[in-house]
């Protein structure tokens, strides 16, 4: 099972990662959880320039491409082994972020970004893309303070520095995502404390388990 975590910045999806695959090893999963971008030696690389606000004058299309770039290495790395191993693949981030970050945020051509996926992606999609909705003001406050509260490392504040407009327009990227494709994507209230949330999200996954086990 291959389940992915979006939402704009300071939704929760770390700490949702981690509070899923708890439940799932629990349950006698073997699991992995993954990030974008990030999650291979190559991938750490194109995360510190994407994500750090000295290149702020990144194009759109070079954004694109290095996110593609490091999918690309992230799926023949991490997710597939997974797969074919028989683990649950959870990823904080996956396609769906580029599809609403480049293209409904960017003004990113969708039919370009789409083609990109096709081979990229060779038909690989999520089982279940959990969505973690909550008022971009909230999100961007969350953001903040977690970036605050790091010392030492690498600023990763690029698209937190981006204006308010750019959030609100990668929110409903994401909720237009989940009404055009409701069987993948369940949205996921994270305007509350991480438990809350975490109630919903373990309901949405076992009951996608379930139907998968029928």
């Amino acid at each position: 099972m291959f389940i992915s975590f979006e939402g704009i910045e300071g939704s929760g999806k770390t700490t949702q990662v981690e509070l899923l695959i708890g439940v799932l090893q629990a349950k006698g999963h073997e699991c992995v959880a993954t990030r974008e971008p990030g999650a291979t030696e190559i991938g750490l690389g194109i995360r510190e320039i994407l994500l750090d606000s000295a290149h702020s004058n990144m194009l759109p299309l070079t954004e694109l491409l290095l996110y593609e770039a490091d999918r690309a290495q992230h799926i023949h790395d991490v997710i597939k082994p997974a797969l074919a191993a028989g683990k649950v693949v959870v990823s904080d981030r996956f396609s769906d972020a580029t599809t609403v970050y480049q293209g409904y945020a960017r003004g990113c051509d969708l039919g370009l970004i789409e083609r990109i996926h096709q081979i990229v992606l060779s038909g690989l999609r999520p089982d279940l893309t959990l969505i973690l909705d909550l008022p971009v003001e909230t999100g961007l406050e969350r953001a903040w303070q977690r970036i605050h509260s790091r010392s030492g490392d690498l600023p990763e504040d690029r698209f937190e520095k981006e204006a308010l407009g750019f959030h609100e327009r990668v929110r409903q990227g994401y909720l237009t995502l989940a009404r055009n494709e409701p069987d993948r994507f369940r949205v996921i209230d994270a305007s509350g404390n991480p438990q809350s949330a975490h109630k919903d999200i373990v309901k949405a996954v076992l009951h996608r388990e379930g139907n998968e086990g029928r």
